[in-house]
């Protein structure tokens, strides 16, 4: 009896790696096996390495570390590299520069472990060349990457201003969350320019949710964000606050303006319905309330103080 717990743990921890499956990398120029290659090349390095010299007889330990742990790390970055990025171009490049630099530290640690005659001289060219041509892989890969980050930030208008920050996207609508929303609302108040914030949703959501079902209101919740995206102008920023309440930060926006951007965006929502399963079209009232920015509120008083402003469910 006292042996049922380690036991239970154990059979666990068996069935787990047996269940567990090695993460799909992302080919390299369309060769699904590119890090059993790299290590094939590294090991085939080594060979010759040891086939051509003699091994040190003073090792130099600080050195040995040194390069060591570079080439674990650049093979660390490759494998993260092919675990985010899907395949394709960019991400080839990238990884080929990488790999490049990758043999060519290799050949710099295996020069510590192997002394080689004066007469040779190819490990030097290889390691250069190798090294070389990593650092030139890694600069176009870099310059290459650059283009697709411009491209893909001209498809993020009206979700991010100003900074990027992952750790505050919310995963149902792809938008910022509140948190987001209140830093973009801090640096409008140290700006001192005219803004104004609106907070968008609909009447009487819980019992939408309650009718329909929790798929049905986030599938709703989903198409209202990308549908609000398509009603903002350059420079607004749109953010899910929490449930079904939207927010949005007018920057540079005087009060005249900002209420009738507020309207439209009103009449956006209130027009938008969503196709269901059975045919039906669901439609829910939807409300709003703005108010200039203020300097001297905390981003998170002034949302709040909006949240109550809109009618209770």
């Amino acid at each position: 009896m006292p042996h049922s717990r380690p036991a239970t743990l154990l059979s666990g921890l068996q069935h787990r790696l047996l269940q567990w499956r090695p993460p799909v990398q992302a080919p390299v120029a369309g060769v699904a096996g590119f890090g059993r290659l790299l290590l094939l090349a590294v090991t085939a390095l080594g060979l010759l390495m040891a086939q051509s010299g003699t091994p040190r007889l003073v090792l130099n330990w600080v050195d040995i570390a040194s390069e060591g742990g570079t080439v674990l790390l650049l093979g660390l970055w490759l494998v993260q590299l092919r675990l985010a990025r899907p395949a394709g171009h960019v991400t080839s490049v990238l990884a080929l520069g990488l790999g490049a630099l990758l043999l060519g530290q290799s050949m710099d640690l295996l020069d510590e472990l192997w002394q080689l005659p004066k007469t040779v001289v190819w490990d030097n060219l290889l390691e250069s060349g190798f090294n070389l041509a990593g650092v030139v892989g890694l600069t176009w890969g870099l310059h290459l990457w650059r283009q697709e980050q411009l491209a893909f930030s001209r498809t993020q208008r009206g979700r991010e201003r100003l900074f990027r920050e992952h750790r505050h996207l919310d995963a149902l609508t792809a938008l910022g969350d509140a948190d987001y929303m209140a830093a973009q609302i801090e640096a409008e108040r140290r700006s001192a320019q005219a803004g104004a914030l609106v907070m968008l949703g609909w009447h009487d959501f819980p019992g939408l949710v309650l009718r329909e079902g929790p798929l049905v209101a986030e599938r709703l919740q989903q198409a209202a964000a990308q549908w609000l995206l398509l009603a903002l102008r350059p420079g607004d920023l749109l953010c899910h606050y929490a449930g079904d309440r939207f927010t949005v930060l007018l920057p540079a926006t005087g009060p005249e303006a900002a209420a009738a951007t507020a309207r439209a965006l009103h009449q956006a929502l209130a027009a938008y319905s969503c196709a269901l399963a059975d045919g039906r079209r669901l439609q829910p009232t939807a409300h709003m309330a703005w108010a200039p920015l203020h300097a001297d509120r905390p981003a998170a008083e002034q949302m709040l103080a909006l949240l109550d402003r809109l009618p209770a469910p």
